[in-house]
């Protein structure tokens, strides 16, 4: 029988609430909108998802808890108070949430926060290996868990794992202040697929990964370890179904019903958050109350209800703000109200979700203004009741929602006047306005609805694993090697190409420390040795260094791409017809570039120049080599020149000067029986794509060419090497 593979889903918290009662656990379903849109998910066949339970389980019951959540498809992951205080309170919402949310200050950048961290990340991840069989895919949920998809990726090389954000990704600059930085941006590089609410977050990621890896950045792939990364944008929907069932629902209708008759002829701006310093609550009170200074006009004809969901208020930062609300309200309420009249209704409470869906349909307004919010789905839920098309939704610019939702009054949180501005907009609105933006927002709410969005992330996972897999085929595996080593012994004149920096040995920054060491002049002395072997070695280095490095070995050398050539035991020949009167002009044009950016230099050779900049500034680098490809673009083109960008260099050569060419010249008039030929860069692509098909041509350190097999880095190429010898 074979076994189905499954899907795993694991965030911080189950999709369930446990309770106990009279010392019996009782489980009710989660309403959050997650837990919704993965039900369709985790329900079905053998999938599961994966938590913490949410209350604290005594060992000698958590067998009778586990035996509970199996029914539902749920495994539990248990935690102490501890656990739960260092690595939730502590790592997630007192260094990660208040970063993430540009509120460094409330940071604390504690060490046994984040040794708690790295612990419960361990344990989630011991979770998951007991549960997984190969084939399964895995969703990871959120910034609780950041370090997890590495950490299962390092058990299982080859597994599926998408990770998906729920809150901002912070820039470059603010997420670098974090001390674990690189440590978290290698955790989330283990995921195959990264999501993100927008296309910002994305971008954020990308650059602080590009920075704090050694990942390869090319659109919204990352090259990280020979594996492709790839970082997309998801934004995420709600249940609209579930708002247009509730809307029509009796005791909802009820509920609107008498909500309306006792607020007749007043505007009611209704607002709902959780108790949090990044969703703005102060700000919109302080806009109410100008409102009502400046425009007394409007005292008596419009109400804010408010209301504010309890959230940790036990913590110090969130007491403080929960009193500056109760102070502000009160002082509002104390200046403004009349005998019939009351200007904010403040609930600190959480309702049912049918008194909610009442006071979304009965509200004329909606005021979402967080400070930061990755999605924010009030946004949604208030498009999504507004049965009657009516209504108007005033929506922050910090709110992901807003790159959807932007036929909202879109405005600045931090801009006291600009939301005043935009209430007194909205209380004006005509009906017909009301509709037009209400019904091209109820459009994309019930398009792009929660359903869609799993739907779209798991299309994209499945989609990123087949790339990588199309690509992995060339890995040069135990039975290619094999068969190259089959046909390199049955061969009887053989050629070999070797590229050197890359290939015979690793990157170095400093280009004069890259010299061949003892084992790799072994390896050539090997080769070299047998009479049916013809070994070249074809480099971008300038002769005089091929020279110091290899004139003792008996090998043919290709030097600066193929402007010097040198058969063994003869002189070195430049190609004839060269010319480098074009020199002056270009290396003019690379010096103010040069000291323009620290960190770069210029390599002179006979016909070619290069512009290193492997010591530059994560960033700079590329953008100074972009600025010198559009400078030099017109001359190049005019002289009959070629500028090929490599790997942190842009070289600039003769036309006639290139590694394929220098390949054919050289197998011109031959018909060997085994050609092999190795590169890394994008130079030696012009040899893959010279040679016939049937050569073995191998590219090195990357899976994006036109070789027919890759290898990892030098070392394996020396293994391969070593094979053939022996």
């Amino acid at each position: 029988m074979i076994r189905e593979s499954k899907t795993i889903i694991i965030s911080n918290r189950l999709p369930v609430k446990i309770t106990e009662e009279n010392g019996v656990y009782q489980l009710s379903p989660s309403e959050g909108g997650l837990a919704t849109g993965l039900g369709s998910i985790y329900k079905e066949g053998n999938n599961i998802w994966i938590g913490w339970p949410g209350i604290e389980v005594p060992e000698e019951r958590q067998e009778e808890v586990t035996k509970k959540l199996a029914e539902l498809n749920l495994i539990p992951v248990f935690l102490s108070t501890e656990e739960i205080n260092g690595y939730y309170e502590g790592f997630s919402n007192e260094i990660l949430w208040p970063v993430f949310h540009y509120l460094v200050t409330y940071a604390n950048f504690e060490q046994s926060y984040w040794d708690a961290y790295q612990a419960v990340n361990e344990k989630f991840k011991q979770a998951v290996t007991q549960h997984l069989s190969s084939g399964d895919k895995i969703w990871v949920h959120d910034y609780q868990l950041l370090l997890l998809p590495n950490l299962i990726r390092e058990e299982q090389p080859s597994v599926t794992i998408g990770f998906f954000q729920h809150i901002p990704f912070p820039s470059f600059e603010i997420f670098r202040l974090i001390p674990w930085r690189e440590e978290i941006i290698e955790g989330m590089l283990g995921a195959d697929l990264l999501g993100f609410h927008t296309f910002d977050d994305a971008r954020h990621f990308i650059s602080a990964a590009s920075r704090l890896s050694t990942s390869n950045p090319s659109d919204n792939i990352l090259i990280y370890k020979n594996r492709q990364v790839v970082v997309e944008a998801f934004p995420m929907g709600i249940d609209n179904e579930k708002f247009d069932r509730l809307t029509r629902d009796p005791k909802v209708a009820k509920f609107t019903v008498s909500i309306k008759n006792s607020l007749k002829d007043i505007k009611t701006i209704l607002t709902i958050d959780r108790l949090d310093y990044s969703k703005g609550i102060l700000q919109r009170l302080q806009a109410l109350e100008l409102l009502l200074d400046t425009r007394p006009e409007y005292i008596g004809k419009l109400a804010l209800y408010m209301i504010v969901v309890p959230s940790r208020d036990t913590v110090p930062k969130y007491k403080e703000l929960k009193d500056q609300i109760d102070q502000l309200v009160g002082n509002i309420n104390a200046r403004f109200r009349t005998i019939s009249w009351l200007p904010v209704h403040y609930f600190y409470r959480s309702f049912s979700i049918e008194f909610l869906s009442a006071i979304y349909s009965a509200a004329d307004i909606c005021l979402v203004t967080p400070m930061r919010d990755g999605m924010n789905l009030v946004s949604k839920e208030y498009v999504a009741s507004r049965l009657n098309e009516d209504g108007v939704l005033i929506l922050s610019e910090m709110a992901g929602a807003s790159k959807e939702l932007n036929d909202a009054l879109i405005v600045n949180p931090n801009n006291i006047g600009d939301m005043v501005t935009a209430m007194i907009q909205a209380i004006n609105m005509s009906p017909e306005e009301q509709q037009e933006r209400m019904k091209s927002m109820r459009a994309i709410v019930s398009k792009f609805n929660i359903h869609l969005w799993v739907k779209n992330f798991m299309d994209k996972l499945k989609e990123v694993k087949t790339m990588q897999e199309s690509l992995h085929t060339k890995h040069a595996v135990a039975s290619i090697k094999n068969q190259i080593t089959n046909d390199y012994k049955n061969a009887k004149d053989r050629y070999i190409f070797l590229d050197y920096d890359g290939t015979l040995v690793g990157f170095n920054a400093d280009i004069n420390q890259a010299a061949p060491d003892e084992e790799l002049y072994d390896i050539l002395k090997q080769l070299t040795k047998d009479p049916a072997n013809q070994v070249i070695i074809i480099s971008g280095r300038n002769y005089q260094t091929l020279e110091q490095w290899f004139g003792h070995l008996d090998l043919d050398m290709i030097a600066e791409h193929g402007a010097w050539q040198k058969y063994k035991h003869t002189d070195w020949k430049p190609l004839p017809l060269l010319t480098d009167k074009w020199k002056q002009e270009v290396k003019v044009v690379l010096d103010t570039y040069t000291d323009r950016t620290p960190g770069s230099f210029i390599e002179e050779k006979s016909y070619s120049l290069v512009w290193h900049y492997r010591k530059v500034e994560e960033g700079l680098g590329a953008l100074r080599a972009n600025e010198i490809i559009n400078h030099l673009r017109m001359v190049i083109a005019d002289k009959g020149l070629q500028m090929m960008p490599g790997n942190k260099v842009i070289e600039f050569k003769n036309i006639e000067v290139n590694k394929g060419k220098a390949a054919q010249n050289w197998l011109y008039g031959q018909n060997p029986d085994f050609i092999l030929a190795l590169g890394d860069d994008h130079t030696d692509e012009d040899i893959f794509k010279a040679l016939e098909p049937e050569a073995y041509t191998i590219k090195v350190g990357s899976n994006i060419s036109a070789a027919r097999y890759y290898l990892k880095d030098f070392k394996e190429v020396r293994t391969l090497l070593k094979e053939l010898v022996q």
